[in-house]
């Protein structure tokens, strides 16, 4: 057969199938490229080199379109491959000019553009190390702004953060306003100032950008974990008539509330991000959780439906299942969720938190172990994935462990509410230092006398010293200007030890009412109802803690499709 070579004038068959790729027709591209280069292979001398270097790269294009990674990643290889022949013959056989192949010379795909769809392959095949080194490949000065932002991305994931700050500083050198790489020098430690140095040129000289500088002095305080200053920069941003109603602000001040342990104002931005953008997944997970914290199942159940309904691909729609399933007991339906979760993002914090705790519950304490770290890893400045690490050394009675770390999280982040009451959490369970921990619960209600989980380790405390007058004081103190389930039902069992019945039951039946899944308030309430008379002494033991760590007995029961998700032991495993 003779070579594929067109009439002078009309186009050859290669370009009609770059026409095709530069148009969209992928599956067509797939299906003319793939029966192409089949005759090439079976007569080589059909195409030139250049041509063969083109069809190999727009049929990987359309193989990586429909999804085809590791088939798309071979062509491309091949590819490559052609190029190289490509250049050293090009280098012997200098172009005699004609008209034909001078066009063909400058539409020829670029090898950088190739290597850089490769990495996308090898990322997408959860092959890191590979995609860093076809980049790394590129000499720096070929290097465009996705590559650096990709190799940037690559090298924090895999720990390199030196290289990873080069890589995110050359992504501003070449575009001043990629914010998420700003973001990304801060989540590495890089000062504010340092930051804001590198974009201080373009402030100036673009109007009514006055405001970026403040925005990145308040993304610097979220990433040194100072929530109080973060939430007020974020605030007085968002209080600027132009960026008022912005739905990545109102997400940012809504997961601030939450680390600062507010979720009441957390769940009200959410609410509010979330009437702005009704297709908002970010940040959903955390909604989702702090939802279900409050008892709100059928809330968390719609949520989860209408996330699934925008995206299953995200790992927030599964989180959001995932609490409706841990809140619900299903211990082992929560375990597969959170997996299927961190397999389609193996960077969701709130992933990890929810399988380490479905883990923990299950009694397989050494693996939620293993979770709870890689969630501090990737948000060193988030309290309560150092919380679910120390419940863990808890329940495994390593109090000392749980003792280093409360006390490192305290010096981290700073004596705050939270931080003292997670130390004082600590120091309850050691008898030796039962003062200390006095101490530091009321230290931490100073600071914030309607801070629940100290309010609820104060009224622990109290219960074991038997002053029920006392916590019954704290306790409608610390009601008078909000209503949380665990507080009223731990009223309800101080007034029962004070022979209050009639007021108990109204405290019970209040909690019932906030969630009507709260089994203790349940039990409580039956048994006023079964005896109506004084029972032994022994309702101090009735405190419990406030996620309810008597919840790990009934997973047999409680779940009757455990046998069915353990069958699916391969997803429990680590990505």
């Amino acid at each position: 057969p003779r070579p594929l070579r067109p009439a002078s004038g009309s186009m050859s068959v290669v370009e009609h199938v770059r026409e095709m790729a530069a148009a969209g027709l992928h599956s067509n591209v797939r299906l003319l490229s793939g029966l192409l280069l089949t005759m090439s292979g079976n007569n080589p001398e059909l195409f030139s080199p250049s041509q063969k270097y083109q069809l190999l790269v727009y049929h990987a294009d359309s193989l990586f379109h429909d999804k085809e990674y590791r088939n798309a990643v071979s062509k491309y290889t091949m590819a490559l491959q052609q190029k190289k022949a490509l250049s050293k013959t090009s280098k012997v056989r200098p172009s005699t000019g004609n008209a034909a192949s001078t066009p063909q010379s400058q539409c020829l795909p670029s090898e950088i553009e190739v290597k850089y769809k490769m990495a996308e392959c090898y990322t997408m095949l959860k092959q890191d190390k590979d995609a860093i080194a076809i980049l790394d490949g590129i000499p720096s000065r070929q290097r465009t702004p996705k590559i650096n932002m990709m190799l940037a991305n690559l090298y924090k994931k895999a720990g390199q953060e030196r290289s990873s700050v080069t890589s995110y500083k050359e992504v501003l050198r070449q575009c001043p306003l990629a914010l998420d790489a700003i973001l990304g020098l801060l989540s590495l430690s890089v000062k504010g100032a340092e930051v804001a140095s590198m974009t201080i040129n373009i402030i100036q000289s673009i109007p009514n950008l006055d405001w970026l500088s403040v925005w990145i002095k308040a993304y610097a305080f979220v990433h040194t974990g100072d929530n109080t200053r973060a939430i007020n920069t974020i605030c007085s941003l968002e209080k600027k008539s132009l960026l008022r109603d912005n739905v990545d602000l109102l997400g940012s001040l809504a997961d601030l509330y939450f680390r600062a342990g507010d979720n009441k104002n957390s769940i009200l931005k959410f609410e509010q991000a979330q009437m702005l953008d009704p297709y908002l997944i970010k940040g959903m997970d955390v909604y989702g959780y702090l939802l279900a914290r409050e008892g709100r199942l059928e809330d968390v159940e719609n949520l989860g439906c209408r996330l699934f309904n925008i995206s299953d691909q995200h790992a927030e729609p599964w989180v959001v299942s995932g609490c409706h399933s841990f809140y619900s007991k299903r211990y082992s339906r929560a375990l597969y969720l959170g997996a299927k979760a961190i397999q389609l993002n193996s960077n969701s914090v709130q992933a990890l938190l929810l399988k380490g705790a479905a883990l923990r519950n299950m009694g397989r304490v050494q693996e939620a172990i293993i979770h709870f770290r890689e969630a501090i890893r990737l948000a060193p400045c988030r309290l309560d994935c150092y919380e679910g690490l120390i419940e863990c050394y808890l329940a495994s009675n390593s109090i000392r462990e749980a003792m280093v770390m409360a006390n490192n999280v305290y010096k981290t982040l700073g004596a705050n509410a939270q931080t003292l009451t997670l130390l004082a959490t600590v120091c309850l369970e050691d008898p030796v230092t039962q003062e200390k921990a006095k101490t530091l619960l009321d230290k931490a209600l100073t600071q914030r006398p309607d801070y629940i989980k100290a309010v609820v380790k104060k009224a622990e405390l109290l219960s074991r010293e038997q002053k029920y007058e006392d916590g019954i004081a704290l306790l409608r103190n610390a009601l008078a200007n909000q209503s949380d389930c665990v507080l009223h039902r731990i009223l309800g069992d101080f007034l029962v030890a004070v022979n209050e019945y009639q007021e108990a039951m109204d405290q019970y039946s209040i909690a019932l009412s906030l969630d009507p899944n709260d089994q203790k308030s349940l039990e409580g309430l039956q048994k006023m109802e079964k005896e109506e008379s004084p029972t032994d002494a022994t309702q101090e033991e009735d405190v419990d803690d406030m996620e309810g760590s008597g919840e790990e007995g009934d997973l047999e029961g409680s779940d009757s499709e455990a046998a069915q998700w353990a069958d699916q032991e391969q997803w429990f495993g680590m990505q």
